[in-house]
């Protein structure tokens, strides 16, 4: 595999299985009540977190819907750009339904807050925000997240659907990639 690019494991395959057990008990805890009829809408953002939304929803003990984003801010950079283009749109109707934004990780949050607004125009009954992963960073948008993995360091971190270049994704761990890989 891709390991000897790893300068250090932070979060091993069993920690981050256990952290989306927990989140996805949380979330049938909080949704519970609601009537069937409203629904759940959990919606990944392509394609980084598409593996956490997978895992998560079936950790999720009530009925729901999964829909599917793809976004555009890095391309092939490490730092997003601040230009959010969307490149494939969610197919569900939002109206009346809550929405969870299953996201990778939430970094300068400028991707995440332009989706916010974009599927709050929608009419959903509510929309939050489930991330497996937060940088606490200075000008980082201010996105309240009811779902949070883990709190990480402000490194470059890879592996459990985040990559560098497309690469990556396929790793089991989540990892700081060596700089010289990317620099």
């Amino acid at each position: 595999m891709q390991s000897k690019d790893i300068s250090q494991v932070l979060y091993t395959e069993g920690q981050i299985a256990r952290r989306v057990a927990e989140l996805g008990a949380a979330i049938t805890a909080d949704y519970a009540g609601e009537p069937a009829e409203q629904g759940i809408v959990v919606v990944s953002v392509l394609r980084g977190a598409a593996i956490f939304m997978a895992d998560l929803c079936r950790q999720i003990g009530l009925p729901l819907e999964m829909d599917y984003m793809a976004v555009s801010s890095y391309g092939n950079g490490t730092e997003s750009s601040g230009m959010v283009r969307i490149l494939k749109d969610v197919t569900a109707d939002l109206e009346g339904k809550h929405v969870i934004i299953a996201e990778d990780i939430l970094d300068s949050g400028l991707t995440l807050e332009r989706l916010i607004d974009e599927l709050a125009s929608r009419g959903p009954a509510s929309i939050e925000v489930a991330t497996l992963l937060r940088k606490r960073r200075q000008g980082q948008a201010a996105i309240d997240c009811r779902y949070v993995g883990f709190e990480c360091p402000d490194e470059f971190i890879v592996g459990y659907g985040l990559d560098y270049a497309e690469r990556y994704r396929n790793l089991p761990f989540i990892g700081i990639l060596r700089p010289d890989i990317y620099q």
